[in-house]
């Protein structure tokens, strides 16, 4: 039976690509690259037309790497390495969601090899939990939840653009949720913390798996109450209130901070 291989290699997946120029990933009954003995071939829940799918991890780049300055096309049935981040434009969004999925898997299973009770190794048990091999031990992935939130004051919305910002973009109020607080309560202290400001009327959004490398991002619109902007000065670089008409370099499609601008904009 064919399977979809999902092979990663560092922060790069590889797709192949078609004779019509799209892209998708490999599907075949065996693996599309070489194996070494111990690589962990591990099975992920299927596509939703039942097609299986399997994840491994390579040792070292087997295929080119894409990059902004070189031709993107290659021989139909080549594979090539890409950025994760930048297959959500290449691939069909439910094969992007998998290749997000099948990431935060292998990345799961690289940093569980070990018992964190008895240092004894840790099996596989189901497709998602791992058991020790001496205690006992059961454990399953876990997220780091995170929210974001597009704050309104009239017609202007607060953006900011945090110090860890590669490019000059700015994007929202976002941070992780503590131990012990509501999701809204997050967003009320992130939103405090980082800019000085507090609002009100919280209100969901909508979520998003953001498997860079194991997280859960949960958006949400919030009003402005009182107080001057005052940046967190170790992770914010900048920050103001913006318009429609003025809005600086905002974050691409594939984020929830884009999905949160694009249907103020649209309103």
């Amino acid at each position: 039976m064919k399977k979809y291989y999902f092979v990663f290699c560092k922060d790069d997946l590889l797709l192949e690509q078609q004779a019509d120029g799209t892209y998708t990933i490999p599907l075949s009954e065996e693996p599309p690259t070489a194996v070494k003995p111990w690589t962990h071939l591990m099975n992920i829940s299927p596509m939703s037309d039942g097609t299986p799918v399997i994840a491994y991890r390579l040792d070292a780049p087997v295929v080119q790497k894409e990059s902004a300055s070189a031709p993107q096309n290659v021989p139909a049935d080549e594979l090539v390495a890409t950025p994760l981040r930048q297959s959500y434009y290449r691939l069909p969004r439910e094969l992007y969601l998998k290749a997000g999925k099948c990431e935060e898997l292998l990345y799961w299973d690289q940093n569980t090899k070990y018992c964190g009770v008895c240092g004894a190794p840790m099996r596989m048990d189901t497709d998602i939990s791992k058991k020790c091999t001496e205690c006992g031990k059961e454990i399953w992935p876990q997220l780091a939840t995170a929210v974001i939130v597009l704050i309104h004051r009239g017609e202007e919305v607060l953006l900011v653009r945090a110090k860890n910002f590669r490019t000059d973009f700015y994007g929202l109020v976002a941070g992780f949720v503590e131990t012990g607080e509501t999701l809204e309560e997050a967003v009320r202290r992130e939103a405090l913390e980082e800019t000085g400001v507090t609002i009100t009327n919280i209100r969901y959004f909508a979520s998003q798996p953001w498997p860079y490398p194991c997280g859960l991002m949960v958006g949400f619109n919030a009003d402005y109450v009182s107080g001057e902007i005052h940046l967190q000065a170790s992770e914010i670089a900048k920050g103001g209130w913006f318009r429609r008409d003025n809005l600086p370099n905002i974050p691409e499609k594939l984020s929830i901070a884009r999905m949160l601008l694009d249907a103020w904009l649209e309103e």
